[in-house]
């Protein structure tokens, strides 16, 4: 009877799960018009602000690349999240999926991110690979030969040991990054509708006249940079434009300054531009009023003058009852010199956890005497490059979030 009753609720279980619909978040993504592949789009984001993710998740081509080209950790994440919020302009997150450069490989964007040659060192290695191919037993295509020897993107020089040559030809791009936009067709497959492009700018140019030699500085002029950047994106158009699949695709391509080596506050978007499908050709750019301001700092006093009184009133209310204090770092972030976002360390030796407890009340007490709600407020108080503690509050919100990591 039991073993009956066991085999009639086993029937039943599987009648319902045969009723249970197909979850919406599974779809189908095409690869190359024939291979299809399962994947799942989350059906919830983060915010409003955020696109929704095809997973399972496929790292860029180029992954890596970006770290062993841009020196300030600050950059790296500045340049990824940046990108991401300005396409949010052009590539709606309410109708297109996120997916990492797929298009870009990493050995692609290293060789754009090469020197050109000069005409005598291109022949030099264009004999040199045509020897290589021959001994080996292998093809030999002089003019993909050529091409690839000579697609960097960055000045030629003669004497890498010559001071003056090497200030006057920097290295003006140090990396580009892709973005992918995908968007869901009639039959449940996905695909591309539309590429973000972010090429990364020196803002000072950091090089050696000899192998274990000092390094020399040569700081790189802001109208120099755009007009060298804006040249830059237009070959890259250009050749993305030549790859197989995206001579139709909108691309959106922004210029992004890096701060130099070892700031505390990253670079900026400077300029960005939209090109339709079928278009090769950039017909004019937007300038990008954004920037990172480091506080306290001289910069800060003369630009931002009430934001730099507020945080001064806040480094002064902490200071007056916690005697270890020394100090705090602030980053503040500005679109239109409108404070959007404002970030705050502040580095302490605590002894206790009560401490902590105390000294994270103290300072939610000073956020809610000194800053307005009309910009995002995130403080970190660390010790020993721990986070002790958190407050946060988006723009708009009455009362921070507190949370304590113990």
């Amino acid at each position: 009877m039991k073993k009956k009753i066991c085999i009639l609720l086993l029937g039943a279980l599987l009648m319902l799960t045969s009723c249970i619909q197909k979850p919406e978040n599974d779809i189908l993504q095409t690869e190359d018009g024939t291979d299809q592949e399962v994947s799942i789009v989350p059906n919830y984001k983060l915010s409003e602000e955020n696109y929704r993710m095809i997973l399972p998740y496929r790292p860029s081509r180029a992954r890596g690349v970006i770290v062993n080209q841009m020196t300030n950790r600050m950059d790296i994440n500045e340049i990824e999240t940046g990108l991401r919020r300005l396409s949010t302009s052009v590539f709606d997150p309410e109708q297109y999926y996120f997916e990492e450069g797929q298009n870009l490989g990493e050995s692609l964007i290293y060789q754009w991110l090469g020197r050109q040659l000069t005409e005598e060192q291109l022949e030099q290695a264009v004999d040199n690979e045509i020897s290589r191919l021959k001994r080996e037993q292998r093809t030999v295509n002089e003019d993909a030969i050529r091409a690839e020897l000579q697609a960097g993107l960055n000045p030629p020089i003669e004497n890498n040991q010559d001071e003056d040559e090497q200030r006057g030809n920097p290295r003006y791009v140090s990396h580009i990054l892709e973005h992918n936009f995908l968007e869901k067709k009639d039959d449940d497959s996905i695909t591309l509708r539309g590429i973000s492009l972010a090429i990364a700018l020196k803002s000072v140019y950091r090089f050696q006249t000899e192998t274990g030699g000092p390094y020399l500085y040569e700081k790189l002029p802001d109208n120099e940079v755009m007009s060298q950047g804006k040249e830059i994106a237009q070959t890259v158009l250009e050749r993305v434009r030549a790859m197989e699949g995206l001579e139709n695709i909108p691309i959106m391509i922004a210029l992004y300054k890096e701060q130099e080596q070892g700031s505390p506050i990253p670079g900026n978007f400077i300029a960005m531009t939209t090109v339709s499908g079928n278009e090769n050709q950039i017909e004019g750019w937007e300038d990008v009023n954004e920037k990172n301001v480091l506080f306290p700092s001289d910069e800060a006093k003369e630009d931002h003058v009430d934001d730099s009184e507020v945080l001064q009133s806040f480094g002064q209310d902490i200071a007056e009852y916690f005697p270890n204090y020394v100090g705090y770092i602030g980053q503040g972030f500005y679109v239109d010199d409108n404070l959007r976002k404002l970030t705050i360390e502040i580095p302490l030796e605590f002894y206790s956890a009560g401490e902590i407890i105390g000294f994270t009340q103290y300072v939610y007490g000073v956020v809610l005497k000194n800053f307005s709600d009309s910009f995002d407020l995130e403080i970190k108080i660390t010790s020993s490059n721990q986070v002790e503690s958190f407050i946060y509050r988006e723009a708009g919100q009455e009362e921070p979030t507190v949370h304590v990591f113990h």
